[in-house]
C-alpha cells in the first residue's frame, strides 16, 4: 500500500474531480490498467489499447471502489473518486509503476537494446559475458524473462511497464545487480521504458519492419521510436556501419561510444574467418580499439560477430576480462536463433533453427550461410495468417534467389487457410527460377527435407525459431522444431 501522493510525486496532472486535501489522505492499495483487476482502493490508468480504451471502463472501476482514476479526457464516475487528467496515460502508468514498485532501477543497472535484428542474440551474449565474470544478471526478452532460476515466457518483446517494473523490483529483491532488456520501437512508442534511466542504450542495426496498421505508420516514425532509447540512457553504443546511426544518434542526450566493421570505431572486429567443422557453423575475427583480443562466436555470421562487439563494448563496462569475453563467446548459445541441431553421424549435413519470419531477416540469414560454401541450402519456411500478403510474396522471392531449393509448408496459419498463405508464398518464389516443393504439414516437410538431405547441405527451419506451438482458428497446438527432427530422425533410421 501506498499512499496517492507519494505515488504522484514528479508527474504533471491536473485534478478533475476531488482536491488536494483527499490526494494527500487517500490509501492506494493497487496499481491497475485492466479494469478486470479493479478492486476496493486501486488506482486506474485509463489507457486507449488497439482493441478497447480504457475510459469506457471508469464508472464501473469505480463502482467497484477505485479511489483514483488517472485520465486522458473528462470521466463520468461517482463524486468520491478522484478523477486526474495527463497528457499521456501510458507515460503516467510507467511513472506511477516505478514508484509503486520503489524505483528498482536505481538499484539494478538496466542495459537496453533496441535494433530490427540482433537484440536477442545480443542479450544472451551480455548475459553469459557478465555472469562468467562473476554477475548476476536479470533478463527481459523476446523469448523470456530471467530473473534467477526463474524463467517466464514473453508475451511481448518489451511488457507493459508495470510488468517491466515489477519484474525489476523482482530482480533487486533477488539481489541481481544488472538486467539486460530488449527494447521493442512497440515499447518506446507506447511508453513501456518510461521512467528507467538506463546505464546504457545499445542500436545494433535498422531496416523497415513492424509497418502498418497499430504498428508505425512509416519508416522515419520506426526509426525514430527507435532512437528515443538514447535520450534514456547515460551511455550509448551505436553500430557504427549502419547508414542511419546519425539519424538515431541525432537527439541522444548521452555519451556515445561505436562498433562495427570499419575503420575508426572504438570496438572494430577484423580478419574474419568463417568455420565449418562437422557440420559445427561458426566465426572467429580479432577485435581493436579499445581492446585487443581474438574471439570465436559458436554461431555463423557476420552479424554474429557484429552482436559480440555491442556485448564486448558493453562488458568492458563492468570489468569483464578478456577471458570471461572469450570463454562466454564461446560457449552462448541462443533458442532459435541460428540455432544448431545435432543429427546422427550418418547425416553429412547441417540443421539450423532461426526466427527470420521476414524477407529481410531471411535474406540476412542465407547470404549468411552463403559464405560458408555448403553444397546446398535447402530452406524450409511458412507464414503466419492474418498478416500483410507481400511479406509472403517477398519471403518466397527472397529464398528462390537465394537457396537451391526451398520447402514451403506451414508456420502460424491463425484464421487464415494454410494453403492459400503457401499459394501466396509460392506466387513470390515463381519470380525466381529457384526450385521448390509445397508440404502442408510441418513434420513432413521436415521429414522430407532430412530424407532428401545430401552431403555437405545446410538445411534451414525459418520462421518458428524459439516458439514452441502452431496457432491454429485461434488455439495454440503444441509443436516444437527439435521434437519434430527427433521424430523425423527416429522414423528414418
Amino acid at each position: 500500500m501506498k499512499t496517492l501522493s507519494e505515488l504522484l510525486t514528479g508527474l504533471d496532472y491536473r485534478i478533475l474531480q476531488g482536491s488536494l486535501d483527499m490526494i494527500e489522505k487517500t490509501d492506494i492499495t493497487a496499481l491497475i490498467s485492466d479494469s478486470r483487476k479493479a478492486t476496493e482502493g486501486a488506482l486506474f490508468v485509463c489507457i486507449r489499447g488497439a482493441n478497447c480504451d480504457g475510459h469506457s471502463f471508469a464508472a464501473a472501476v469505480a463502482d467497484v471502489g477505485a479511489k483514483c482514476l488517472i485520465v486522458e479526457e473528462p470521466v463520468d464516475v461517482r463524486s468520491d473518486c478522484i478523477v486526474l487528467k495527463v497528457n499521456n496515460s501510458r507515460n503516467a502508468l510507467a511513472l506511477l509503476s516505478a514508484a509503486w514498485f520503489d524505483h528498482p532501477d536505481r538499484s539494478v543497472k538496466v542495459i537496453g537494446i533496441t535494433g530490427t535484428k540482433g537484440k536477442t542474440t545480443t542479450t544472451y551474449m551480455i548475459k553469459n559475458i557478465l555472469e562468467n565474470a562473476g554477475k548476476k544478471v536479470g533478463l527481459i526478452g523476446t523469448i523470456e524473462t530471467i530473473i534467477g532460476d526463474e524463467h517466464i515466457p514473453s508475451k511481448n518483446t518489451t511488457p507493459e511497464s508495470y510488468v517491466v517494473f515489477d519484474y525489476l523490483s523482482r530482480m533487486r529483491d533477488a539481489g541481481i545487480g544488472i538486467c539486460v532488456m530488449e527494447v521493442s520501437s512497440q515499447g518506446l512508442m507506447l511508453s513501456r521504458v518510461d521512467g528507467i534511466d538506463f546505464e546504457i542504450g545499445i542500436f545494433t542495426n535498422i531496416s523497415p519492419d513492424h509497418i502498418g496498421k497499430n504498428e508505425h505508420k512509416d519508416f522515419d516514425d520506426y526509426l525514430h521510436c527507435k532512437s528515443l532509447l538514447f535520450t534514456k540512457c547515460k551511455k550509448g553504443i551505436i553500430n557504427n556501419d549502419d547508414i542511419h546511426k546519425t539519424d538515431i544518434i541525432r537527439d541522444a542526450t548521452c555519451e556515445i561510444e561505436t562498433f562495427g566493421f570499419s575503420g575508426g570505431c572504438d570496438y572494430r572486429a577484423t580478419d574474419l574467418s568463417f568455420e565449418n567443422e562437422s557440420g559445427a557453423l561458426s566465426i572467429r575475427f580479432h577485435v581493436s580499439g579499445k581492446c585487443d583480443l581474438d574471439c570465436t562466436v559458436s554461431m555463423p555470421g557476420r552479424f554474429s560477430a557484429m552482436n559480440s562487439l555491442a556485448a564486448i563494448a558493453v562488458c568492458r563496462h563492468f570489468n569483464a576480462s578478456e577471458g570471461d569475453i572469450k570463454k562466454a563467446l564461446q560457449s552462448t548459445k541462443v533458442k532459435g536463433r541460428i540455432e544448431s541441431f545435432p543429427l546422427p553421424e550418418k547425416y553429412n549435413c547441417t540443421v539450423l533453427i532461426d526466427y527470420a519470419h521476414n524477407a529481410v531477416s531471411l535474406e540476412s540469414l542465407l547470404e549468411t550461410l552463403k559464405e560458408y560454401q555448403p553444397k546446398r541450402i535447402v530452406t524450409l519456411f511458412g507464414c503466419g495468417g492474418n498478416r500483410a500478403a507481400e511479406r509472403r510474396y517477398e519471403m518466397g522471392e527472397v529464398s528462390g534467389r537465394l537457396s537451391d531449393f526451398t520447402i514451403i509448408t506451414s508456420d502460424n496459419p491463425r484464421f487464415e487457410d494454410p494453403l492459400q498463405i503457401m499459394k501466396d508464398i509460392e506466387t513470390g518464389i515463381k519470380k525466381t527460377a529457384g526450385e521448390y516443393t509445397m508440404i502442408e504439414d510441418r513434420f513432413l516437410a521436415i521429414k522430407y527435407a532430412l530424407s532428401n538431405s545430401k552431403d555437405g547441405d545446410v538445411i534451414v527451419l525459418a520462421g518458428k525459431g524459439h516458439e514452441d506451438y502452431q496457432e491454429i482458428k485461434g488455439k495454440k497446438y503444441p509443436m516444437d522444431e527439435r521434437e519434430l527432427l527427433s521424430r523425423a530422425v527416429e522414423e528414418l533410421s
